[in-house]
């Protein structure tokens, strides 16, 4: 660990703080589109904030978007779906994969977290 398990000594510094006005759109998100105009909490009573996607709840969400994107798509039972993170790495690993298909790979871990990735 960086901190050797400890707390940074910046925590003080990053502690937060409520801004002194608020969005001028009450309809403000912190994604780059705003809320639509239905919206309401109550579309969050299930979600698993704060629990990992390797979390059985996360797997349960992850498998719904993937049989439901087949369904609406019709994509094909032979066909597999990816879902990866919204970022330039996701996207990056998508088209090697697209593009260059399956290889064999050489692969390598230092540490057990990846060394799950490499068995």
């Amino acid at each position: 660990f960086p901190n050797e398990g400890r707390l940074s000594v910046r925590i003080a510094e990053m502690a937060m703080t409520p801004p002194g006005t608020r969005p001028a759109n009450p309809r403000f998100s912190s994604g780059p589109c705003a809320k639509p105009p239905t919206h309401t909490l109550t579309a969050l009573a299930d979600a698993p904030l704060g629990r990992s996607h390797r979390a059985a709840v996360g797997k349960a969400k992850l498998k719904q978007a993937i049989d439901e994107t087949r369904a609406i798509l019709g994509v094909p039972e032979d066909h597999r779906i990816g879902i990866v993170p919204a970022s330039d790495t996701g996207a990056f690993e998508m088209a090697m994969w697209s593009l260059l298909g399956e290889r064999p790979a050489e692969m390598v871990a230092w540490e057990s977290f990846g060394a799950g990735w490499v068995t």
